[in-house]
């Protein structure tokens, strides 16, 4: 699964890096850090659920 962030949507809620701090973390100001573009098979559940607690939609997964 490819993970794209977009980090000018971001406003810092933080929800993706709480439900998967393998994929994403957030700066010193909160926005996104996107650690990996490629998700592994067992984290697509959680990468989609991060996606959609995003408040501002920032996130795309797709799959591929």
């Amino acid at each position: 699964m490819r993970v794209d962030v977009d980090v000018d949507l971001c406003i810092g809620s933080g929800q993706c890096a709480l439900t998967v701090p393998e994929i994403f973390d957030q700066d010193d100001d909160g926005v996104v850090l996107l650690l990996a573009t490629t998700a592994p098979p067992e984290l697509h559940d959680e990468v989609r659920d991060a996606a959609s607690r995003c408040p501002v939609r920032a996130i795309t997964p797709t799959d591929r």
